[in-house]
């Protein structure tokens, strides 16, 4: 049986960290020999078994397959390129640079290189895999000549054990409706408009309301304008920017907030809203990007973000009893049916067996 070993320039914790071990995890649990190669190990993973990837050729067997994770631009995927074995695109999409460079003009080059690195990588790939179909359109306009689309593997199980300490603490601080949203603090990622619609909602719905948006930075520049925004507007009390959080944190965010609120311009999937799902967590999302393919029928989905709008819908979540527990049960059936693990895991190896 071949051996599968993905490749991801940084090794860390995220959505593309943790696909990387749900993935080598049904790998091994197919009999494949399976390892992560990194150039770089976040001290975060660095008990998670990742090994680095300067020490892969001397090792490496003509029929081994490569998993690459293309995310961003790295000096990875040009070695990769070069190599003889076969490559399998898992592409997780590249956010438009225009979302970014305004905020961090650094960053722009690394989405180009992506882009480019996309269009060297995808015409010799044996399979492209996208995690919808919006992100697949980018794999075939790359020249990608055999596609698929799979949903990421969740690894929710994590998710089960709140931090008691900080679940005790979130569920004292209101007796209001507590507002939650997970991503990198990122200009694509929105942050800035959900503290408007959040600050809409405290004035003409619930004045006692909380909002946690759990995330590491992306961009210190977004970061401090986000923050600068929500001393503008008087926030300060009522909004938490945690940071990055280890399992049990998160879980606790997730176990004490009321809705979900999602408001991104560009999501290529969107984990945190199936993991709101498993939480039993109504969701109130932007239709952008990926989003509206994810959330199907399980969440309010809005084609207008402006902060009235946004409020309104939570409102109306929060005040119908019969809508929230319909959007909870339709979470639950859609985090089952079609993102379930068992189902989720058969997809990937049937994928990957099918590698030639």
């Amino acid at each position: 049986m071949n051996a599968v070993h993905q490749f991801v320039p940084r090794f860390e914790p995220g959505a593309v960290g943790a696909s990387a071990l749900a993935l080598r995890d049904a790998l091994r649990g197919h009999g494949y020999e399976a390892e992560i190669f990194a150039d770089e190990i976040d001290a975060r993973f660095a008990n998670a078994g990742a090994r680095r990837a300067a020490g892969y050729p001397a090792t490496a067997k003509p029929d081994d397959i490569i998993v690459y994770h293309l995310a961003i631009g790295a000096a990875m995927a040009d070695r990769i390129g070069e190599w003889p074995q076969r490559l399998v695109i898992d592409f997780h999409n590249l956010t438009p640079a225009e979302f970014l460079e305004p905020w961090d003009p650094g960053l722009g080059p690394a989405i180009l290189w992506g882009r480019r690195q996309l269009r060297d990588l995808a015409p010799n790939a044996a399979l492209g895999i996208a995690h919808s179909e919006f992100s697949r359109v980018d794999l075939l306009d790359a020249g990608a000549p055999t596609t698929t689309v799979l949903p990421v593997l969740l690894r929710t199980a994590a998710l089960d054990d709140p931090d008691p300490a900080i679940l005790d603490d979130l569920r004292a601080t209101t007796t209001g409706t507590k507002w939650l949203f997970v991503s990198r603090i990122a200009p694509n990622k929105a942050q800035h408009d959900v503290v408007q619609a959040f600050a809409f909602y405290r004035r003409h719905h619930d004045p006692d309301a909380q909002l946690w948006m759990v995330g590491g930075s992306a961009s210190d520049t977004y970061l401090a304008a986000v923050r600068g925004l929500i001393a503008a507007l008087e926030l300060d009390d009522v909004v938490r920017l945690p940071g990055a959080a280890g399992d049990a944190a998160l879980a606790a965010y997730y176990a004490a907030a009321d809705v979900f609120v999602c408001l991104s311009d560009h999501e290529g999937f969107a984990v945190p809203v199936l993991e709101a799902w498993s939480h039993d967590l109504a969701v109130v999302a932007f239709g952008a990007a990926a989003v509206p393919e994810t959330a199907g029928n399980a969440a309010i989905v809005l084609d207008d973000k402006s902060p009235a709008v946004v409020a309104a819908a939570v409102d109306r979540v929060q005040r119908d009893p019969r809508l929230r527990t319909a959007l909870v049960e339709r979470g639950r059936r859609r985090l089952d049916e079609v993102f379930g693990a068992e189902v989720v895991r058969r997809r990937w190896i049937d994928a990957i067996e099918h590698v030639r």
